[in-house]
This record gives structure tokens, C-alpha cells and sequence, in this order.
């Protein structure tokens, strides 16, 4: 073994399998080898399967070394892949945004539901985007016939990010724009009291807060993760102005911290929301509020 990488023979012909379990020793889990000799080979899934006892070639192999050694200095595997699944979506995924999380994708549920009974057009406004994650699976997920999904971020390199997922998303991608501003601002006025639904997951996290993770305060961007003393300066600002952008009966719903499910309700409740409602993601933790406009 040479560095941070894995064994080859002297003749350089070595197969996958056999990068798959050096691979395997090197960081210590079967399933991140997999991902990371995947990702060098270029095949996911049964393909490469497949491809077990082919030889990599030369390049390959070098490519999975790199990946290697930026795994164990402490990038995230997300980053190290360049992707990252979430819900139907293959994302592409860099330091430029953050990283997917498995609970943010019941947020796009709950959208859902809150939409299901509005009759179409659909306008929804996906606000901070990031990598595109929420909006591009409203966009790809509902039906294409009248729906129109905004994307929002005050960072032009996240919505380059986003720009190319929306290339992943087929037929739906024309129902998209993506749009470069704050929260609300880069909004046409014509979309003002007409949205049906706002779907946002803000920074929310205090900017000193002693539980955030090493990785996520060194890898992920701190614009998208930090929000203030309190972690809700960024939730003010949307509770603060949603109502003047929603269609009367539209909705809007925010991830949240765990521990944040009242202050949120209250920051809605008193911009005159109604139907305000804490809902919990799978572990059973708040991690959503949920408020409409009245509907007269």
C-alpha cells in the first residue's frame, strides 16, 4: 500500500473486486468502498457488479486513491463523490452547497399534502435552494401539467449547483427557474399573492451552537447552516414576509431545528398565518412548521 491508497500488483493489472476489498480495508466500511469504486470505475449498481473481475485501468485507479485520501483527511464521502441521492434524484453535490439530508426529504411529503387539495396551476417557490434538492423533486415528482417551481439563493454558486441537477430532472425541467437573490427578493411582483406553496430549508442553526458537528463546520458552507444568536434570523425574515407572497389558502412549510418547533409556530402565528402546525420527521423530532394564509 502506497499512502492513502490500495495495493496493486507489480504488473499494474488489478480487478475490481480486488480494489473493492482494499478498498474496504483502507476506510473500514464495505458499503463507502463500494461507493468510492463506483464512483472511480464510472459504473453504479449492477453494472458494476459486472465489472468485478475487469481490471482497472491505470487512471481509474489513481482516481480512487485521490478519493481515498480526501475521504481520510475528512471531506465528506458526499463531496469526495460529487453526488448524493436524494428521495428520486441523483444530486450532484459540492462545498458549494449542502449536503442532502434523509429528513429534509419529508419535507417535499408534506408539500404535498398541503398542495394536493389547491386546484391547478400550481406556483411554488422553493426559497435558499442550494443544490435544488426540495424544489427539483416537487418539480420531477408531481405531476407536469400546470406547475411552476421557482428556485431561489443569494449564492450564484449554489444555483450553479442547482443549474446542473435541473439537466437530471428530464421533461419537468421547463416548469423551473432558477433565480439569483434573497429569500423573496428576486421573485417577479406578479408571483406576489399568487404562490400556493413555499417550501424552504433555511440556516436555522445559532452561530455558536457547541453540537454541530467538526465536519459540517469545516466542509459545508456556513451561509447555508448559521442563522444568528438564536439560529432564527433567517426564519423571521421568511415567517415575516411569506403571507404577502401567498395565494389566499396557500401554504408554507420550513424545516426547522429540533428544538425550535414553538418559536417558529410563533414567528408565523403572529405574521397572521393560520393552521400553524409543528410536525416531526421519522425519529419522532420537530423538524417542520407548517402555517397557510386564510383562505378569505
Amino acid at each position: 500500500m502506497t499512502g492513502d491508497g490500495v495495493d496493486a500488483p507489480a504488473d499494474g493489472a488489478v480487478s475490481w473486486r480486488s480494489l473493492w476489498e482494499d478498498t474496504s480495508r483502507v476506510v473500514g466500511a464495505r458499503n463507502v468502498a463500494r461507493w468510492l469504486c463506483e464512483a472511480a470505475c464510472g459504473a453504479d449498481g449492477d453494472e458494476f457488479i459486472d465489472e468485478l473481475e475487469a481490471f482497472a485501468t491505470e487512471r481509474a485507479v489513481a482516481h480512487l486513491d485521490a478519493m481515498i485520501a480526501r475521504h481520510r483527511r475528512g471531506e465528506p464521502l458526499q463531496y469526495v463523490l460529487g453526488r448524493w441521492s436524494f428521495r428520486r434524484l441523483d444530486l450532484m453535490v459540492d462545498r458549494r452547497v449542502l449536503i442532502p439530508r434523509p429528513e429534509t426529504e419529508l419535507l417535499v411529503e408534506y408539500a404535498h399534502e398541503l398542495l394536493a387539495p389547491r386546484p391547478r396551476p400550481w406556483r411554488i417557490v422553493d426559497l435558499g435552494t442550494g443544490s435544488g434538492a426540495i424544489g427539483l423533486s416537487c418539480a420531477a415528482e408531481w405531476r407536469h401539467e400546470g406547475l411552476e417551481v421557482w428556485l431561489t439563493d443569494a449564492s450564484a454558486d449554489a444555483l450553479d449547483v442547482a443549474r446542473a441537477n435541473l439537466a437530471g430532472i428530464g421533461r419537468a425541467a421547463p416548469n423551473v427557474r432558477l433565480v439569483h437573490g434573497s429569500w423573496f427578493e428576486p421573485l417577479p411582483d406578479s408571483a406576489r399573492g399568487r404562490l400556493d406553496l413555499i417550501v424552504s430549508n433555511p440556516p436555522y442553526i445559532a452561530d455558536d451552537d457547541p453540537d454541530v458537528d467538526v465536519s459540517v463546520r469545516e466542509w459545508e458552507p456556513g451561509s447555508a447552516l448559521f442563522a444568528g444568536a438564536d439560529g432564527l434570523d433567517d426564519l423571521r425574515r421568511i415567517a415575516a414576509e411569506a403571507l404577502h407572497w401567498l395565494a389566499p389558502g396557500g401554504a408554507v412549510v420550513v424545516e426547522i431545528g429540533a428544538h425550535q418547533g414553538p418559536a417558529v409556530a410563533e414567528l408565523f402565528r403572529a405574521a397572521g398565518a393560520v393552521d400553524v402546525t409543528v410536525r416531526a420527521d421519522l425519529s419522532g423530532r420537530d423538524r417542520f412548521v407548517q402555517a397557510k394564509r386564510a383562505a378569505t
